[in-house]
């Protein structure tokens, strides 16, 4: 399992650090955007990390599930109002399997940047294509470059 790097002292921290990224002007139109893409199916995030976009997300009744290595970062997120609503699995989110299938998988901001080698960026991608629906959606933004390898572009934008 990779270092988890985001350990009491960070966790505790991380909201206040990072405040700009929890305003409503950045939350709302990202949480927009997730629910139109997940419809009426349940959504898996990756790096869930203190429940930015996944608590605001299940608010609009989408059924939210993260992975997330960090414990702390995890206790951060339910000591939230409607944290209960947001189930968790800890874990490697390049590897670690759940239980369901997915109309939406994805991970936010640089959570990507975390996988710090191309193969375990793959091996992240083609853990979410196992756990998505056949209809899944398969987008992939990165505000970073990432290796988004060819199997997770929609079968006609394939050169």
């Amino acid at each position: 399992m990779p270092e988890n790097y985001f350990d009491e002292r960070i966790a505790k921290r991380y909201d206040a650090k990072w405040a700009n990224t929890f305003d409503p002007a950045v939350v709302e139109p990202c949480v927009d955007f997730l629910a139109r893409l997940a419809g009426n199916g349940d959504a898996l995030e990756l790096g869930v990390g203190t429940g930015r976009i996944a608590l605001p997300l299940s608010q609009r009744g989408i059924q939210v599930h993260g992975i997330e290595l960090s414990p702390e970062m995890v206790a951060e997120m339910k000591a939230k109002p409607g944290a209960d609503s947001v189930s968790v699995t800890i874990g490697d989110f390049a590897t670690k399997t759940v239980e369901g299938r997915f109309s939406l998988a994805y991970l936010v901001r640089n959570t990507i940047a975390n996988l710090t080698s191309q193969d375990a960026q793959v091996a992240c991608f083609q853990n979410v294509a196992a756990h998505l629906e056949p209809a899944g959606d398969r987008r992939v933004v990165c505000r970073r470059r990432c290796a988004a390898p060819d199997f997770l572009r929609p079968q006609d934008d394939r050169a």
